[in-house]
């Protein structure tokens, strides 16, 4: 069988079925296991498919994103052990930003005794910090319907007034060669300007985030460290090549 032929199978079945395993690849192509890997690989290259342990998914739109509550419930347990950990990174007196993101949503009720400032873009945010009584800072800007996040100039404006001890972000994809990205260009500004406003930068991303590429670029790896959970090992160690990377 011809490699335009395995491939236009191996695409048909990921259509049919969105995740496959190199055996149903070699159930419907006769070829070796060996052949098939080298074509999941090409086919990777090629941004048709991403490989995952023991065969393929079908690669997720660079512009694909979900809104604020299907996001709010997608790996909701390792989110919440995030954040819970990050909490624990702010200290009395802090001032912080908190993006609009859901990990970062989740840190609110484990800063509720803690003497700090916080700035944040994140609509949904608001109700839970007056609930827990912390002192808040809104940035102005455009409402991005979607996610509840304000954007734009004036938001980038009104972010330059402060200066952060620390800055928590979500992020769409980690990437060894791609960095931090995000589907949106204005959302990415957003977490950009932030960081760079920010003593520190941390990356809140649940497993699912992991060599993925979305749209816009926010920064290099090097530029922020990494909180996680149920990572892969080997995930963890070329990472941590670049930048810093706690599981919890």
């Amino acid at each position: 069988m011809l490699t335009a032929e395995r491939h236009s199978i191996i695409m048909n079945l990921l259509k049919e079925m969105q995740t496959i395993t190199i055996q149903d690849i070699t159930e419907a192509t006769s070829a070796s296991d060996s052949t098939i890997r080298r074509d999941l690989t090409e086919l990777e290259k090629q941004e048709k498919l991403e490989r995952i342990h023991g065969g393929a998914t079908l690669s997720e739109r660079k512009l694909q994103e979900y809104s604020i509550i299907e996001k709010s419930t997608k790996n909701l347990q390792e989110k919440i052990n995030i954040a819970k950990h990050s909490a624990t990174l702010v200290q009395n007196g802090d001032c912080i930003f908190l993006d609009a993101g859901t990990t970062t949503l989740q840190m609110i009720p484990y800063l509720k005794h803690k003497d700090v400032v916080v700035v944040t873009n994140g609509l949904t945010h608001l109700d839970s910090l007056i609930e827990h009584d912390i002192k808040t800072y809104l940035t102005g800007g455009l409402i991005k319907i979607k996610t509840s996040a304000l954007i734009g100039p004036q938001s980038i404006q009104s972010l330059q007034n402060y200066h952060f001890d620390k800055c928590f972000i979500g992020v769409n994809g980690i990437h060894l060669e791609f960095g931090y990205t995000t589907p949106d260009p204005e959302e990415a500004n957003i977490k950009q300007t932030a960081s760079k406003l920010s003593k520190e930068t941390y990356v809140l991303a649940d497993h699912s985030k992991f060599n993925k590429v979305s749209f816009a670029k926010i920064n290099d790896l090097n530029e922020a460290d990494i909180i996680s959970t149920n990572i892969q090992q080997h995930e963890v160690e070329a990472l941590s090549k670049i930048t810093t990377v706690k599981v919890v």
